[in-house]
């Protein structure tokens, strides 16, 4: 598209892309903007250095004018976006990038990837923090999907609400809590579990986790307090009927004098297991598979789609949009308000296909300046994304939190200006 635009002309025809999704995936109310500081964080390095044009002048991907673009290509045109942390619903345009169509359409592959991927993850963590009711949640699913996926699973199920994660490249790239427990495997070098349960307290001191369902864990837990005494941190169970260990370890763990001792439940989790496990006496949970494939849905199902262009005569922006059967688009650059309704709950998302200028926009605006003419000026920390996605639950109406299939949370309504 690159080499031809540049042949046509109409690779410097002024240009805007949108990202939206056009449906939420598994029938759910509402889904969760994560990825930005990292694609913010991408666009600034991305760059095709001698090697990268090398290889393309050697397999002849594109002609030498391509190259030569590329070579000293540069995003300088505008980003905005919905402010990580906050919920999205059906066409709300979470990121709208505004630029040449050559500098512009090169940052498709990027943008996607990035969002649907972390934005996957942190609809389905929100879903299990809600699921949780307050009970502590770790990350542990690194061992589950690509390696530089993990670290970025951790940070958006962080924003979404999750407390640590135990991947440390996480932590070191963007300081999210880190924490774990041993596996089996440190029980089994050891000649006896008593064994290792001393030699990680030795090392560890008495408020470590102990993995206590290698063998039995009634035996196990004793053993546990045994060695820790009734200062004893945590126990994790890892299988079995999780409902029903909870209960006999937390009798046991009682009757031992370990009533402060915390129980860690984890084995293949989901929102809708850790709902089931509401009235069992458990103090946190470890989360890996379902989350780090976004709970059945591993993508949020984002497009990033060409809506307005530049008239070559007038150089105005025009709406453009496809009408394809089955996914047609909306023309035009829009703008997102969230209205509120009584007790300041949102009631709906209003798409606008006209600027609304200054004054009283009748809600709260969405979308924030990111990119400014190429620098970044939309950077925050992680904290403030984890903080804002609280504070927007809150302002949801009560059903959106259900974790049964519906409709989402609230209607998306395009005002004027749009084309079908």
């Amino acid at each position: 598209m690159l080499q031809a635009a540049l042949h046509s002309g109409a690779a410097s025809r002024r240009a805007v892309f949108e990202v939206f999704a056009r449906h939420l995936p598994h029938g759910r109310r509402y889904g969760v903007v994560a990825g930005t500081g990292r694609l913010l964080d991408a666009i600034e390095r991305f760059r095709f250095g001698p090697a990268e044009i090398e290889f393309l002048r050697e397999s002849r991907i594109v002609d030498e004018d391509t190259l030569s673009y590329l070579a000293s290509y540069r995003f300088g045109g505008d980003i905005w976006g919905y402010a990580e942390g906050d919920v999205y619903f059906p066409g709300s345009p979470i990121l709208v990038v505004e630029g040449t169509f050559a500098e512009a359409v090169l940052l498709e592959t990027i943008a996607l990837s990035i969002l649907n991927h972390d934005c996957a993850v942190a609809s389905a963590a929100s879903r299990m923090v809600t699921a949780a009711a307050g009970r502590s949640l770790i990350e542990m699913g690194s061992r589950r999907t690509h390696e530089s996926a993990a670290v970025a699973a951790a940070r958006a199920a962080y924003i979404a609400g999750f407390g640590s994660t135990s991947n440390l490249a996480a932590r070191y790239a963007y300081g999210v809590p880190s924490g774990g427990t041993a596996a089996h495997a440190f029980t089994l070098v050891h000649d006896s579990e008593k064994d290792a349960f001393s030699a990680q307290v030795s090392s560890l001191g008495a408020s470590t986790t102990l993995l206590v369902d290698t063998f039995d864990v009634e035996a196990a837990v004793r053993s546990a307090v045994s060695v820790a005494g009734p200062s004893l941190g945590a126990v994790r169970v890892d299988s079995g009927d999780l409902a029903a260990a909870a209960s006999s370890v937390r009798d046991q763990l009682d009757s031992l004098g370990a009533s402060a001792t915390r129980i860690i439940l984890t084995g293949d989790l989901d929102e809708y297991s850790i709902a089931g496990l509401a009235v069992a006496p458990v103090d946190g949970y470890g989360v890996g598979t379902s989350l780090v494939t976004g709970s059945g849905a591993p993508t949020a199902a984002l497009v990033y789609k060409l809506v307005a262009r530049g008239d070559s005569d007038s150089g105005r922006l025009l709406p453009v949009a496809k009408r394809s059967v089955g996914k047609p688009g909306r023309g035009g650059r829009k703008w997102a308000i969230r209205e509120l309704g009584p007790s300041n709950r949102a009631a709906t998302e209003r798409i606008l296909v006209e600027d609304p200028g200054p004054g009283d926009p009748g809600g709260r605006v969405l979308l924030r300046e990111l990119v400014r003419s190429g620098s970044v000026v939309g950077r925050e920390p992680l904290a403030a994304a984890r903080d804002r996605h609280q504070e927007v639950l809150a302002e949801l109406p009560p059903y959106a939190l259900q974790l049964s299939r519906g409709y989402p949370a609230i209607p998306t309504v395009f005002g004027k200006g749009g084309e079908e």
